[in-house]
């Protein structure tokens, strides 16, 4: 716990500037984790002799993020001309030799769908009019919820929430992810419409409201990286950051986190 908590302040200190600062300093913090997430998503499938195609994803990963943050009319053509892209790589390594070239070409698109499409509503959450603010309100309610599980469910979990995929999370951990997610959701709403720039544009109980959506669902995230680890054999995505495991370790919850409040603040606030 030592040294998990000392390694969140790092990367608090290193990130909060970026985050306040907005623009190209955020956009590297964050495509640094997600391209790093797509590298790591690849070694994990060809630990178990899958053949996901690495340039391909971490490229397409790249290109999604590079056109969402900056040439946005450009986005989905790129995201579609990586999919065509990939199914043309495949089926050349089929033609080659390899049989399951169909179930890789699923790999790689699924990593350029999940950690690139997907990863970009942190780019999204964070260009909001006030992004800033909103991207902080999302992420801590986020980051509670995660915080309130671990610490929980480490001292008082009994009661296994999916035991094939993550034999450690227990249900009473889950109940404190959306307990703390709800509370903090409101906190934060009120401490950022009083004291940031959100006067009037959220009330306590949109906040409450929007905190029990990120504490109680993405952990989805979390056991979905779960899941890609079970099957691969590995414990963390990779070892990088200390105590956290990898950089898809790190942003599970946050592919959950940024869409859900990004279309929470859309539809309802902004």
């Amino acid at each position: 716990m030592r040294r998990r908590t000392i390694t969140a302040l790092g990367l608090a200190f290193i990130g909060m500037p970026a985050i306040i600062i907005g623009g190209i300093p955020y956009f590297l913090l964050m495509g640094t984790f997600l391209i790093g997430a797509s590298w790591e998503y690849i070694h994990m499938f060809r630990a178990v002799k899958f053949e996901p195609q690495m340039h391909i994803t971490v490229g397409g990963v790249a290109l999604v993020l590079l056109t969402r943050m900056f040439l946005p009319q450009f986005a989905m053509p790129v995201f579609a001309a990586a999919i065509l892209v990939a199914l043309a790589w495949h089926l050349l390594a089929y033609e080659r030799g390899r049989d399951s070239a169909a179930l890789d070409f699923g790999v790689t698109i699924a990593g350029i769908v999940y950690i690139g499409w997907i990863g970009a509503y942190l780019l999204d959450l964070r260009n909001l009019p006030e992004g800033g603010w909103w991207f902080m309100l999302v992420m801590l309610s986020v980051m509670a919820g995660d915080s309130g599980a671990y610490s929980i469910g480490r001292a008082y979990g009994r009661h296994k929430l999916a035991p094939r995929l993550s034999p450690k999370k227990s249900w009473e951990g889950y109940a404190a992810s959306v307990f703390t997610g709800t509370t903090q959701g409101a906190f934060y709403a009120w401490v950022f419409a009083t004291f940031g720039n959100l006067t009037g544009d959220i009330t306590i109980w949109q906040g409450a409201i929007m905190g029990f959506l990120l504490g109680s669902l993405p952990p989805l995230g979390d056991l979905g990286e779960s899941m890609f680890k079970r099957q691969s054999g590995l414990k963390d995505s990779s070892d990088i950051i200390p105590g956290h495991g990898g950089f898809f370790d790190r942003v599970d919850s946050w592919l959950w986190g940024a869409v859900i409040g990004y279309y929470f603040l859309v539809w309802f606030i902004i």
